[in-house]
C-alpha cells in the first residue's frame, strides 16, 4: 500500500509494507493511483511530489506470486496483462500531474519498479546501496509500448541498451554517469531527505501546473501519443 502526506504544497507519497519489497499488485497500483488523484485535485500553484519508501527495495515490480496464484495458463496471462494495464495508468497519471515529481530511490528497483521511478521528473539514488534492474530478458519478457516509449524518452541511447539489452544491474554512482538520474547519495535518509528538499526547492518556484503538464507533454510527445494524452490550450495568465 502507499499513504500520501501533505505539508503546505509538497506531496509526499510513501510506498509502505510489510515486508519492504513494494511489489506492484492490483491493491498497490489502485492505492498509487488514488493517491495521485488525490494529489491532482488537491494541488494548487507551486506544488510538487515526492515518492518515497522504506526498506530495501524501492519498488521490486509486479508481484509475480499474485500472478502465479492464478488456477490456470489462461488466468495467469489475464493477471498479468491486468498488471501491464495497471502499469500504463500509472504512467498515464504520472504523466498528467501537475506539478514537478521527484523519485527517491533509496533501495533496488526492478522491472516494473524502474518504470516507476522513470514515471517520475526526476529521480535520485542511493551512490552503491541501490540499482535499477530489468529483468525481462531474463524472465523471457517483452517489454511493451508504451514502456519502451518512457525508456526511449528517459535513457539515451547506449545506457537503455546496457539497461535493457545487457541486463545490467546499475548501481546510482553508474546511474549518475549514464545521464539516468538526478543527483546520488550515501544513505537512505540523506536520499529521501534531498528528495523533499528539491520538491520543496520546485514548489517554491510558484509555478502554473497546468503549464508544467504542456511542456511536459511536449517533451516527451511519443510517450504521449501511444498513452493518448491530447495536448490542450490554455489562456497565458
Amino acid at each position: 500500500m502507499c499513504s500520501l502526506e501533505k505539508r503546505g504544497n509538497l506531496f509526499i507519497l510513501i510506498l509502505t509494507g510489510q515486508n519492504g519489497e513494494h511489489r506492484l499488485n492490483p491493491n498497490l497500483f489502485s492505492s498509487i493511483i488514488s493517491a495521485l488523484s488525490r494529489a491532482k485535485a488537491e494541488s494548487t500553484r507551486g506544488s510538487a511530489l515526492v515518492t518515497v519508501s522504506h526498506g530495501k527495495f524501492f519498488c521490486n515490480g509486479f508481484d509475480l506470486d499474485w500472478v502465479n496464484a492464478a488456477g490456470s495458463d489462461e488466468e495467469t496471462q489475464q493477471r498479468f496483462n491486468l498488471l501491464l494495464d495497471y502499469l500504463k495508468q500509472l504512467v498515464l497519471a504520472f504523466i498528467s500531474l501537475p506539478m514537478p515529481t521527484i523519485a527517491a530511490v533509496n533501495g533496488h528497483a526492478a522491472a516494473g519498479g524502474v518504470v516507476l521511478a522513470l514515471c517520475h521528473d526526476y529521480v535520485l539514488m542511493r551512490r552503491h546501496r541501490s540499482v535499477l534492474y530489468m529483468i525481462d530478458l531474463d524472465l523471457g519478457i517483452k517489454i511493451p509500448e508504451p514502456f519502451m516509449a518512457l525508456f526511449r524518452a528517459k535513457i539515451s541511447g547506449s545506457a537503455r541498451r546496457d539497461l535493457l539489452l545487457r541486463g545490467l544491474k546499475i548501481k546510482g554512482e553508474e546511474a549518475l554517469k549514464m545521464g539516468i538520474v538526478a543527483a546520488v547519495y550515501d544513505g537512505e535518509e540523506e536520499v529521501t531527505n534531498s528528495g523533499i528538499e528539491m520538491a520543496d526547492d520546485l514548489a517554491k518556484r510558484n509555478w502554473h501546473g497546468e503549464f508544467y503538464v504542456e511542456i511536459r507533454k511536449g517533451l516527451y510527445s511519443e510517450l504521449c501519443d501511444i498513452l493518448g494524452i491530447a495536448s490542450k490550450a490554455i489562456a497565458t495568465p
